[in-house]
């Protein structure tokens, strides 16, 4: 199939799923001289984007109509199928020649499937996972991972600098969400171990404020666990990485670890304790699991001496 011309300002973008990451890439995106076209399932979201000068789909379909790309960032496997493949869907209303670029996190063989259905009416599909939370998207500084054809990727570079400080080709399609999932597992173990060692520290009877002070300023701790310290300081769990999205992550790394017969022990354990956050209700960070595990040891010092 040919490759895709380079993209330039020019050519329309069409932009599905408005949510914590999907809204801050297309106002970017608007911001940087694309004419856009948007679609979400709820309509609070794009009427705000109508006011900013983008036209609003009814359907996923008559959005893929009018557009040369079409970008998406929605929940899960499911939304992705209904998108594209569902009645009304992107695929059956592109036209030949159209560029995908699909962002949401999901299985490999999710991706490699959309991409697959794609080329056989001439539509070509580079899966591009994102990495990086909400305000990161909002100051344009995330990470994006790609797989798919290399010349389809490098032929958006323009849409990528508008959202992007870096990007990295991965390989074949599935390959850039199979590394987005990789990430987010050490990104979701790695929690688990900050929400851990704060628990001990209150155990053992550190200052709070001190010991999470401290634990920010050591080498072990990467930048993105240092914020996240600094608004459990606060008690503060506002999402960025809503915390289901986080369960479903450590799902697709596990699925992929059972398919490959490979243990993840840390992986197993961290998906535990995230799952019993999410479970608890509400809209929250996933770097909740700090507040779950300084509970234990709230809940330890109130029991009664033993006989």
């Amino acid at each position: 199939m040919t490759p895709f011309r380079k993209i330039t300002k020019n050519q329309r973008l069409g932009f599905i799923g408005l949510g914590h990451l999907g809204s801050p890439m297309a106002r970017r995106l608007l911001a940087a001289g694309f004419p856009m076209v948007v679609f979400n399932r709820g309509t609070n979201k794009t009427n705000a984007f109508a006011a900013l000068g983008a036209e609003v789909a009814r359907d996923p379909g008559e959005l893929a109509a009018e557009v040369d790309v079409v970008l998406s960032c929605v929940p899960d496997g499911a939304a992705v199928e209904a998108v594209y493949l569902g009645p009304g869907g992107v695929l059956r209303n592109a036209k030949p020649g159209t560029l995908i670029i699909e962002m949401s996190t999901v299985a490999p063989d999710t991706s490699q499937r959309l991409y697959r259905i794609a080329r056989e009416v001439r539509i070509s599909v580079v899966d591009v996972a994102v990495s990086g939370s909400a305000p990161a998207a909002e100051a344009g500084t995330l990470t994006l991972l790609g797989g798919g054809d290399r010349p389809d990727f490098d032929a958006a570079e323009a849409i990528f600098a508008a959202i992007a400080k870096q990007w990295f080709y991965m390989g074949p399609s599935g390959s850039g969400v199979s590394m987005k999932i990789v990430v987010n597992t050490l990104l979701g173990i790695g929690m688990q171990a900050v929400a851990e060692a704060v628990a001990l520290g209150g155990a053992l009877g550190l200052p709070r404020d001190l010991l999470i002070d401290t634990l920010a300023k050591t080498a072990v701790v990467s930048p993105v666990q240092a914020a996240k310290l600094g608004s459990t300081k606060q008690h503060d769990y506002t999402p960025q990485f809503p915390i289901r999205l986080m369960q479903k992550d450590f799902g697709l790394a596990l699925s992929a670890a059972s398919r490959a017969s490979l243990s993840l022990p840390a992986a197993e354990a961290a998906a535990a304790v995230n799952a019993a956050e999410s479970a608890s209700g509400g809209e929250e960070d996933f770097s909740a699991v700090v507040r779950r595990m300084e509970q234990q040891v709230v809940a330890e010092s109130s029991l009664p001496p033993a006989a």
